[in-house]
């Protein structure tokens, strides 16, 4: 393609988002309601706030202290949830617990610009002296993020020139000019933040910063190697053996594959993508399509859940998808989200909004409890009573099943996952100068600038649990202009009528696209079908063969033993088995589920042996009703088995 800017979408703000209602108002109500105040106590509980006031002498026995390296990102997580939803709820005791903690940061900036937490207050000799494994520009990145969205929320910008500041000093002190270090983050994020930056005060050093980690990334001579030597350390000692878990193992635009990391590898997608934008790149461009089909086609779980090892927190090789010991980080699929947004305003196409739309409505949304106070790090999609092998980042109950927490030693999920559910509604929309495009449904209402003119949209559906969805448009005058409406990859038929009349449109890129002159009271009437889906895996993901997963719309849905009885694994749906979905108002506020009848197939009695002959055991198969409920809504009731992948008898 002949890359334009000027004619690709733009992503609308969620401040041109109402959401009264739905699923997703539901979600950031307990975001706004439980989860934005609980991660504040434990920035409170943990010492992360009073590490801003530069006191090193906080000791406890047994450890070195209780500030660690990635203590600033979740100060810049949670101030950029709260301001996402002190844009859309504006809450005078919340904005005021945003402007101390900013008093704080402002109060520990050094006189040059630096600011850090754990090497202002403890290692002050050792900054910028292992940009590979601490975390420096990482906590930057966060940093910059939540001041820019605090910034646009409340209009204070005390909190945006500090970091400004700090991004000022990093881009003195790196970059490809004589006299200045050719360092990059170790952990990307920092390349995203500098792009947000840029779009936000219009300086295009920047966008060049980003540009520059995104370039120098892997070149020779490595600069890691050349750190690692300065402290006097062995480049083969790294503990990862290859700079692929950083992302790092040759230059970018020579990578063909989603490799390390996995929430390292889909900042820095995303951040490849922000500079692909800005700068219209072609061969970024290319190289984020090679990517991106490298990972959803071989890496991708159908959660939309990323990285099947716990020893890398990310990939190993195409097809590698286990269930039982999923990492599948709540932060990978969060970037996933951001990447996929991204993707989509390089090259409008559904299909990265479909990914976008696997990975919140599944992988991320299990990362909270529906209550909104306990977390998931790791999302595996098979559970059952066991040693944690995830021990590090979640926990199990005295029963050993594998639970939500309240906080983990490492703690970057909940208020990464805090701060997209607050910033939902700029998933939405996006726009061209005659053309809205609708990616996500939910009830809300926007108002957009089409033609010069102001256009109204309001949403009307009970989706994902329902496949209708109703828009109506609301114009001062009668205005010609585009609506492109999604049509799922998971929707194999769908109806659309204007104000009743049927259309008979073929999508195009993913969307339908409704072109008329529009006068208010307008609507389009969009129904997707939804049947109970039976998802076969790719033949060569051994983990799955012989099994099914029942999928709905955009939600995967898995068994728990509160509803089906234990001993998960022996139970089979058979392949002429009917399955129904109905809605269960009760459960978790009103939700679809899945029954149909399967089979429990187990030993009419076993000798106690580990191993038996086939002929010497005789099975019985015990037919029951069983009941799915959606994979994200999984660990809220009574501790129990759970299965996303189920064998079909």
């Amino acid at each position: 393609m002949v890359f334009d800017k000027k004619s690709l979408p733009e992503p609308i703000y969620l401040d041109q988002v109402q959401i009264p209602g739905g699923l997703w108002e539901n979600r950031q109500s307990a975001n706004r309601n439980r989860t934005i105040p609980a991660i504040y106590n434990k920035l409170q509980e943990t010492g992360r706030i009073d590490a801003w006031k530069m006191n090193p002498d906080r000791t406890i026995p047994g450890r070195r202290s209780v500030i660690y390296m990635f203590f600033d990102s979740d100060t810049g997580k949670w101030v950029e949830a709260a301001a996402y939803s002190l844009h859309t709820h504006p809450d005078k005791a919340l904005e005021k617990q945003v402007d101390d903690l900013i008093d704080l940061v402002e109060s520990a900036q050094e006189d040059d610009g630096y600011l850090n937490t754990f090497f202002g207050n403890l290692e002050p000799e050792n900054k910028w002296a292992n940009l590979r494994d601490w975390h420096e520009m990482y906590n930057a990145g966060h940093l910059i993020e939540g001041a820019v969205a605090y910034k646009r929320a409340t209009g204070k910008d005390k909190l945006l020139k500090v970091l400004s500041r700090f991004a000022d000093l990093i881009d003195e002190k790196f970059g490809p000019d004589e006299g200045k270090e050719r360092g990059y983050p170790g952990h990307p994020e920092l390349e995203m933040a500098l792009a947000t930056l840029y779009r936000e005060t219009g300086e295009d050093k920047y966008l060049a910063l980003s540009k520059y980690f995104i370039d120098e990334r892997g070149k020779d001579p490595h600069y890691f190697d050349k750190e690692a030597a300065e402290r006097g350390e062995k480049p083969e000692d790294f503990w990862a053996q290859s700079y692929k878990y950083c992302q790092a193992h040759k230059p970018i635009r020579e990578q063909e594959e989603a490799t390390g990391h996995a929430v390292r590898a889909c900042y820095l997608y995303a951040g490849i993508a922000d500079v692909a934008l800005e700068t219209e790149d072609e061969e970024l461009l290319e190289l984020s399509r090679l990517l991106w089909n490298d990972l959803t086609s071989h890496q991708m779980y159908i959660t939309g859940g990323l990285g099947p090892a716990h020893s890398v927190e990310g990939f190993t090789f195409a097809y590698d998808l286990p269930n039982e010991t999923a990492y599948a980080e709540t932060c990978a699929g969060i970037s996933l989200a951001f990447w996929a947004h991204r993707m989509f305003h390089l090259e409008p196409h559904g299909r990265y909004i479909d990914v976008m739309e696997r990975a919140l409505y599944n992988n991320v949304l299990a990362g909270v409890s529906y209550e909104g106070d306990q977390f998931f790090y790791a999302n595996p999609l098979t559970s059952y009573p066991f040693i944690n092998p995830h021990e590090h980042f979640s926990g199990v109950n005295s029963d050993k099943h594998y639970r939500r927490q309240d906080w983990f030693f490492c703690p970057c999920c909940p208020p990464n996952l805090s701060r997209i559910v607050a910033n939902i509604g700029s998933y939405f929309y996006s726009t061209t100068d005659e053309r809205v495009y609708v990616h996500m449904y939910n009830d809300n209402s926007t108002s957009v600038e089409l033609k010069g003119a102001t256009v109204g949209l309001s949403q009307s559906t009970n989706y994902p649990w329902d496949g209708a969805i109703q828009l109506t448009v609301d114009v001062e005058n009668p205005t010609e202009f585009e609506i492109a409406l999604r049509i799922p990859g998971w929707c194999r038929g769908y109806s659309l009528s204007v104000n009743g009349n049927a259309q008979s449109l073929t999508p195009e890129n993913g969307y339908v696209i409704v072109s008329r002159e529009w006068q208010s009271g307008d609507t389009v009437t969009l129904t997707l079908d939804m049947p109970v889906d039976r998802i076969v895996p790719h033949p060569q993901i051994r983990q799955d063969a012989g099994h099914i997963a029942l999928q709905r719309g955009p939600i995967v849905y898995c068994l728990e033993e509160v509803d089906n009885g234990a001993n998960l694994a022996n139970v089979a749906i058979p392949a002429n088995s009917q399955l129904d979905s109905g809605m269960e108002g009760d459960l978790f506020g009103g939700i679809a589920v899945i029954t149909g009848d399967a089979v429990r197939i187990e030993p009419e009695e076993w000798s106690g042996g580990m191993y038996e002959p086939q002929a010497v055991v005789k099975h019985t198969r015990t037919p029951f009703k069983f009941k799915a409920i959606p994979y994200y809504l999984w660990a809220n009731r009574e501790p129990g088995e759970m299965r996303v992948w189920i064998r079909e008898a």
